[in-house]
Order: structure tokens, then C-alpha cells, then sequence
């Protein structure tokens, strides 16, 4: 969860050297009901997701501010596209994600941070133990990209997308 990150970063090993911060689809999944809601007007619908960006906004800036507080070179990760069996439900949930999405790649741009694409990396089926977690594939996909960053340079000058 957002909320957590700080107090995971004031646990920081002294020496770290390089951050990764994967943080969002819990948050994502917390406020998930608002799909389900019943509305009169595509307005109002559009209405309900802008207050749940604009909530996850104000959440995850704040805490990139504590990232950035480190002074530690940081990679985003993005939320990666669920994988649910009905198709219904992984198409919103895939539209809705796009907002938050949309939020975490504004942010390491804006704050010229790298990114890790998850949707890009993981993008089989076969990527995913369940609908939100990866597999072992997955996982190992994601590990060779945060590899990528680590070994892509000591400091960064500006933003890089790692997406395979």
C-alpha cells in the first residue's frame, strides 16, 4: 500500500543504493468497488473515477516525495493489467487501471525517475499465478527488468522505460 512506504523507507539499510518502488495495485484493489456502482450518466461514472485518481494522486506524490527524500536513483513500477477469467470484468478493471497508471508514469516522468512497465512485461497469461499476482515467469521478468535498471547506470539522467 501507499501508506506503507514510508515507514518501510525509514527501515532503509544505510547503504542502499538503488530503489524500486512497486507500489499502487493494493491501493487500486482497495477502491475497486467503484466499478460495481450504479450511476445515471457516464458523467457521473467519469465523475467516481476521477476522485478515486485524484485520491490515489495526492496519495502517491506524497510518498515519492519521501522516495526522493533518499536521494537514491528510483524506478516506478506501473500496475500491471489483471488477468481475470471473465472478460468483462479484466476489460474494466484494465480501462480503470489506466488512470492510476496514468498517474505513475506522469509522476517519473515529471520527476524524471525510470519506470517499469509491468503491463508490458507482463502481457501472457502465463505471466500470472493469479488474476493480481505474477508467476514465476512473471516474476522472473520483472526481475531481469529492475536488473536492467540497476545495471543501466549508477546515477540516472533522466527517465528510462525498462519494459523487456
Amino acid at each position: 500500500m501507499i501508506s506503507d512506504v514510508p515507514r518501510q523507507l525509514s527501515r532503509l539499510p544505510s547503504n542502499a543504493t538503488h530503489l524500486v518502488v512497486s507500489v499502487g495495485g493494493n491501493d487500486a484493489l482497495r477502491a475497486s468497488g467503484v466499478i460495481e456502482l450504479h450511476t445515471r450518466s457516464v458523467a457521473e461514472a467519469l465523475h467516481l473515477l476521477a476522485e478515486v485518481r485524484e485520491r490515489f494522486q495526492t496519495a502517491y506524490s506524497a510518498m515519492l516525495d519521501s522516495v526522493q527524500a533518499t536521494a537514491c536513483p528510483t524506478a516506478l513500477c506501473t500496475i500491471y493489467d489483471p488477468r481475470y477469467l471473465d472478460s468483462q470484468r479484466r476489460r474494466l478493471t484494465t480501462t480503470a487501471l489506466a488512470l492510476l497508471n496514468d498517474v505513475i508514469t506522469r509522476e517519473a516522468f515529471t520527476r524524471r525517475l525510470s519506470l517499469v512497465d509491468l503491463r508490458l512485461l507482463c502481457n501472457e497469461d502465463a505471466d500470472f499465478a493469479n488474476p493480481i499476482e505474477p508467476s514465476v515467469q512473471g516474476g522472473q521478468k520483472i526481475a531481469q527488468a529492475i536488473a536492467a535498471f540497476l545495471y543501466a547506470r549508477s546515477e540516472l539522467q533522466g527517465t528510462r522505460v525498462f519494459a523487456g
